[in-house]
C-alpha cells in the first residue's frame, strides 16, 4: 500500500509545516513555483524537526485509544434509553450491505462541495462495475484491490487557490446514484461520501536580517510575496494518491452508542435504523512533505484512486491514528504541528526494523516510567530537605535562569503549545526549588517605586554555616573562567554569521544556543564540592539514578535510529558526568558520622557524650574533620 501511495509523486522540501518548495507532477512535468525555499539562515529559528526516538512515544498514547475502542466492542447488551417507553434497550443495528452484494463504483470529480450534475461525463473520473463487498481475492493483484490513474485539468479557480472534491458512490449492482433517474435510485442501496481532494497549509515568511549590516540571504521575490500577503500566507497543496476503503464490517452497532473516533464513520438511516458501509478516505501513508502546492506553474493534477477492502481492526487503528484533538482551542497551527509529528512516527512505520521497532516501544514504556519516577523523587526530596550541606544552591538558582531562557525562546518561536505547557511547568517547579533552598519573604517596608513589596532571598543557615557555600562560590568563580569566553565567542559568532528577526531573538536565540551547547558545564560544580567534601551522601541518588537509566536509553536510540550528531554528543557528555558521580560515590565510602539528605547521620552523639552541652550535640560541618578521618574516608 505505502510502495503504491509513494508512486507519480515528486518530492519537495517542507520545514516544520511550513512550505519552501513545490513538488512536481507525476507526467514528467517539472514545475518551477515562486514558492522557492526557504533560506538556510532562517530554517535555523525553526524549531528543529522531531526525531523518530522523541515521536515514537506519541504511539503509546493511540495505543491506549485502541484498547479503550475494542473494550467498548466487548461490552454487554444495550444499555436501555430513559427516553423510550418502559426503559427499552435500543435495538442492534445491521448492515445495509449483506455480505457479497455485488455493487457498483461512481467517483466524480467536481468543484463543487454539493454534486448534481450526473449527466456531465466530464465529471465521472472512474466507474468500476461488479465489486464484491467484502471480497479479498480478486482485482489486478489478487487481493481485491482496483485502482484508476488520471490527470485533471487544472482550472484558474484552482490556480488561484480554489478547491475540489471528490464524490463517491455505492451503489448496489443495477442502481444509480442520481436521485433524478425515477426506478433506478434507491436510498437505501447507495452509499454516498464526499471530501477535499486538495490541502490547505499555512506558509510563514520570516523577515530575518544581519543584525549590523542590515542586510539578508532571502530570495527577493518571497521578500516582496511578505510584504503583498502578510506574515502568514494559505496555499492550496495537491497530493497525487489516494485509496479508498470500504470496511468489511457487519457489526451489530447500536446508534447513539458507537464510541468516537470510530462514530464519525458510521451512518445511520434515519428510517430503518440500520448503518450504511463505512466508506474511508485513506491517506494515512502521505507524509506532508510529499504534498506541493498548486500554482501557475502546473498544467495538470494526477490522481490516482485505489479500492481496497479494509478490516475492521486496521481501520480502528487508521481511524484512531487520524483522530483529532478535542481541545479546539489549540487552533489549527497546533494540528499542522501533529502532522508534522505523524510523519516522523510513519516513516519510522516504514523504515525501521519491526524487531528493532518492538523493543523501542517496550522501551519507551520503560523510558516513560523512569521519567515519572525522576520527577517524583526529585519533588520528594526536595520537599523532605531539611540541611543543604553539600548541595550547590547557585547550579539551583542557575538552573531557573535556563528554564526561563528555553521558554521565552519557544515562545518567541511559536513553538508547539504542548511543548510550551510542559516547559512552563518546569520551570514553575523550579521556581518552588528556590523557596527550598533559600529563604523568601516579603519585605513591605521597603516598597518598590512605593506600591510593589520587595522580594527579599536570604540563604539558609545550614548552606551558610557549612563550607558548601564556599565550594559553591569557588566552582563557579572557577567555571565562570571557562564560561565567559566561551559566551563571548558564541555571542559574536551568532551576531556576524545568523540573521535574526531583531535584538531581542538574538539575545534569546544566543542564549539558548550557548545553553544547549555548554550548559551540561554547569553540572560540574556539585562534582567540586563532591571533591572538596569527600562525601555523597548528600545527594538525590534516586533521582539521579532514573535520569541516568533514561539517558542510557536515549545513548542507546540514539546511535540506532538517525538523529543530529549534536543530540548524540549531548546524550554521551551526560553520561560522562554522571560516571564521575558514580566514582565519587566508590572513592567516598558511607561513613556513619556524614550528614544524609535528611539533617541526619548514622551516630547518636547524645549518648556518646552526655555530659556535652547541647550546643556540642551539633553534627559537625564534614570539612571540620582532620586530615587523617578525610584520608581514612
Amino acid at each position: 500500500m505505502a510502495a503504491q501511495e509513494t508512486q507519480a509523486t515528486q518530492q519537495s522540501s517542507v520545514s516544520n509545516g511550513e512550505v519552501s518548495s513545490n513538488g512536481a507532477a507525476a507526467s514528467d512535468q517539472v514545475a518551477q513555483t515562486d514558492a522557492t525555499a526557504l533560506d538556510p539562515q532562517q530554517q535555523q529559528q525553526q524549531q528543529q524537526q522531531p526525531n523518530a526516538w522523541q515521536v515514537i512515544k506519541g504511539v503509546l498514547f493511540r495505543i491506549f485509544i485502541i484498547w479503550a475502542i475494542s473494550s467498548w466492542f466487548r461490552r454487554g447488551p444495550s444499555t436501555p434509553d430513559p427516553n423510550t417507553p418502559a426503559g427499552a434497550p435500543r435495538v442492534p443495528s445491521r448492515n445495509l450491505f449483506p455480505k457479497d452484494t455485488l455493487m457498483d463504483l461512481y467517483v466524480y470529480i467536481s468543484e463543487n462541495e454539493i454534486f448534481t450534475d450526473f449527466n456531465n461525463t466530464e465529471a465521472l473520473f472512474w466507474y468500476q462495475q461488479d465489486l464484491v463487498y467484502g471480497d479479498w481475492t480478486t482485482g489486478e493483484s489478487g487481493d481485491g484491490c482496483y485502482e484508476h490513474y488520471q490527470e485533471l485539468d487544472l482550472s484558474e479557480s484552482l490556480k488561484q487557490n480554489g478547491s475540489i472534491y471528490i464524490h463517491l458512490y455505492f451503489t448496489k449492482s443495477g442502481f444509480h446514484p442520481d436521485p433524478k433517474r425515477k426506478g433506478q435510485y434507491r436510498r437505501l442501496s447507495t452509499v454516498h461520501a464526499t471530501r477535499m481532494l486538495n490541502k490547505y497549509k499555512r506558509r510563514k515568511f520570516l523577515k530575518t536580517k544581519n543584525l549590523l549590516t542590515g542586510e539578508t540571504e532571502a530570495d527577493p521575490e518571497m521578500i516582496k510575496r511578505a510584504e503583498s500577503h502578510g506574515p502568514v500566507e494559505i496555499i492550496s497543496h495537491w497530493h497525487p494518491n489516494i485509496t479508498i476503503n470500504i470496511v468489511d464490517d457487519h457489526t451489530a452497532w447500536v446508534k447513539g452508542s458507537v464510541p468516537p473516533p470510530l462514530d464519525q464513520h458510521v451512518k445511520f438511516d434515519a428510517v430503518s435504523g440500520d448503518y450504511y458501509p463505512i466508506v474511508y478516505f485513506n491517506d494515512y501513508w502521505n507524509l506532508q512533505k510529499d504534498y506541493y502546492p498548486i500554482n501557475d506553474t502546473l498544467q495538470s493534477l494526477p490522481l490516482r484512486l485505489t479500492y481496497c477492502p479494509l478490516s475492521l481492526w486496521r481501520w480502528q487503528l487508521y481511524a484512531a491514528q487520524s483522530a483529532r484533538s478535542p481541545w479546539n482551542f489549540l487552533g489549527e497551527d497546533t494540528y499542522e504541528q501533529s502532522d508534522e509529528d505523524q510523519d516522523s512516527v510513519k516513516v519510522a512505520l516504514l523504515e525501521t526494523n519491526p524487531y528493532l521497532l518492538g523493543l523501542t516501544i517496550v522501551v519507551s514504556i520503560v523510558h516513560s516510567i523512569f521519567e515519572f519516577l525522576a520527577f517524583k523523587n526529585d519533588i520528594q526530596f526536595w520537599n523532605s530537605r531539611q540541611s543543604l550541606e553539600g548541595l550547590s544552591v547557585r547550579s539551583i538558582i542557575f538552573g531557573v535562569f535556563q528554564s526561563l531562557v528555553v521558554l521565552l525562546y519557544i515562545l518567541d518561536n511559536e513553538t508547539n503549545f504542548v511543548v510550551q505547557v510542559s516547559v512552563f511547568i518546569g520551570l514553575l517547579i523550579d521556581f518552588w526549588k528556590i523557596t527550598k533552598v533559600m529563604d523568601v519573604r516579603l519585605d513591605r517596608e521597603n516598597r518598590i517605586a512605593g506600591i510593589v513589596p520587595r522580594l527579599i532571598f536570604k540563604d539558609k543557615s545550614t548552606y551558610v554555616e557549612s563550607s558548601t557555600k564556599i565550594y559553591d562560590d569557588m566552582a563557579f568563580k572557577y567555571l565562570s573562567w571557562l564560561l565567559y569566553p566561551l559566551f563571548g565567542c558564541y555571542a559574536i559568532y551568532s551576531l556576524l554569521y545568523v540573521e535574526h528577526k531583531g535584538w531581542y531573538s538574538w539575545v534569546l536565540s544566543m542564549l539558548y544556543g550557548f545553553l544547549l551547547t555548554f550548559g551540561f558545564i554547569t553540572m560540574t560544580p556539585q562534582l567540586f564540592i563532591n571533591y572538596k567534601m569527600k562525601s555523597v551522601a548528600h545527594l538525590p541518588w534516586r533521582m539521579l539514578t532514573y535520569k541516568a537509566l533514561n539517558t542510557f536509553i536515549d545513548d542507546l536510540f540514539a546511535f540506532v535510529i538517525k538523529m543530529p550528531m549534536m543530540y548524540r554528543i549531548g546524550c554521551l557528555r551526560d553520561d560522562v558526568v554522571f560516571f564521575i558521580y558514580l566514582y565519587q560515590r566508590w572513592i567516598y565510602r558511607v561513613d556513619p558520622n556524614r550528614v544524609n539528605e535528611f539533617g541526619t547521620s548514622g551516630v547518636d552523639r547524645s549518648k556518646d557524650s552526655p555530659a556535652q552541652p547541647a550546643a556540642a550535640d551539633t553534627t559537625p560541618a564534614i570539612t571540620d574533620k582532620s586530615e587523617g578521618e578525610k584520608k581514612n574516608d
